[in-house]
């Protein structure tokens, strides 16, 4: 069973992070493992694991790169620990962005905002440049062009979260 499954949810990179809440208490009552202790050995490991998919998925489900790292990994577009290439123009657009952050005066607070300012807005683009992709997924429907240009997003966004860490 996937995480989308055990919600009673449809698959998507959009989440109703309300109705997700909602279906985690009521499935953390019904599998918690304090009111499911009395079975068998075999009983009560599966209590425990349910338990901890349960809290797996709704961690996972209410986090925006976890959900695309998720979605990704079951149609076997993501490997664990996946060298990925990214677009030169990218790369060099992060690299200078990453350079000022190490020449950076982190007492300069102006100077540190800006940067911030310039990697979010970064940040922004890319998003609203796939937004229209991950917004439209279907899983019947969805093409595996359209994933790799998550996929894309997904690890351009991971360079700028690290960038934008070294400046918090």
């Amino acid at each position: 069973m996937n995480y989308f499954e055990l919600y009673g949810i449809a698959p998507s990179f959009t989440i109703d992070a309300a109705a997700v809440r909602k279906k985690f208490y009521e499935l953390s009552r019904a599998h918690h493992p304090d009111f499911n202790g009395g079975g068998t050995a075999t009983e009560q490991q599966e209590v425990l694991e349910k338990s901890a998919m349960i809290n797996e998925a709704y961690k996972t489900l209410l986090n925006k790169d976890l959900l695309i790292k998720y979605i990704l990994t079951s149609k076997g577009l993501l490997q664990e620990e996946e060298k990925y290439n990214l677009p030169p123009d990218f790369l060099m657009e992060v690299m200078d962005l990453n350079e000022q952050v190490m020449e950076l005066d982190k007492t300069d607070t102006s100077a540190v905002a800006a940067l911030m300012a310039t990697a979010k807005n970064l940040e922004t683009e890319l998003y609203e440049a796939i937004e229209p992709v991950m917004g439209n997924y279907s899983e019947n429907t969805s093409t595996e062009k359209e994933l790799l240009q998550v996929k894309d997003y997904y690890f351009k966004k991971k360079y700028l979260d690290r960038i934008i860490s070294g400046l918090q």
